[in-house]
């Protein structure tokens, strides 16, 4: 079958950074809907009308990853908003309650970069932002879209793919 919209792609990959270090590494294969919401556009431009078997290295500069890093995604909160047990690199889904920063996208993940005793620095960029990056990636099936995997343009509820995010989703696969 060829991969055409909609259909449901099973990949492998190794994402890595331009110097050629491995940041993600994608073994066993895992579906994602060609098509929708799943797939960077770059990646799903390499995949149209290719096969089982098809093999690709892509590099993506970071508009067509990630985004660029945008500086005023970051922000400083006071460290009495938080739980204790926070560590550098936890995410969490907005700004907590509390939170005093305005302009904040509310929709977005914030990492934790830095914990000192008064405050807490949270960035609300994907923590791939700014990167070119390059993706070696193997189509192992192709088979046609569900139904129900057409109308959420996802082949899960959760939404798991390699997409550029509003902000930061924070996911990778």
């Amino acid at each position: 079958m060829l991969i055409t919209d909609p259909c449901v792609v099973s990949l492998v990959w190794t994402l890595s950074d331009a110097q050629g270090q491995a940041i993600d590494e994608l073994d066993e294969p895992m579906e994602f809907f060609f098509g929708g919401d799943d797939l960077l556009p770059k990646l799903e431009e390499a995949l149209q009308g290719q096969q089982t078997g098809f093999e690709a290295a892509l590099h993506l500069e970071p508009e067509h990853a990630f985004g660029d890093y945008h500086a005023e995604l970051v922000c400083f909160e006071d460290r009495a908003l938080f739980p204790d047990g926070i560590e550098e690199g936890m995410q969490f889904d907005g700004l907590p309650e509390g939170a005093q920063t305005t302009g904040m996208p509310p929709d977005a993940i914030y990492t934790i970069t830095e914990i000192y005793p008064s405050h807490v620095v949270l960035d609300g960029n994907h923590p791939l932002a700014g990167m070119a990056l390059r993706l070696d990636v193997k189509v192992v099936s192709v088979r046609p879209a569900s139904d129900d995997e057409r109308t959420a343009r996802s082949v899960a509820d959760d939404t798991i793919g390699l997409a550029p995010m509003s902000a930061a989703a924070g996911r990778l696969h």
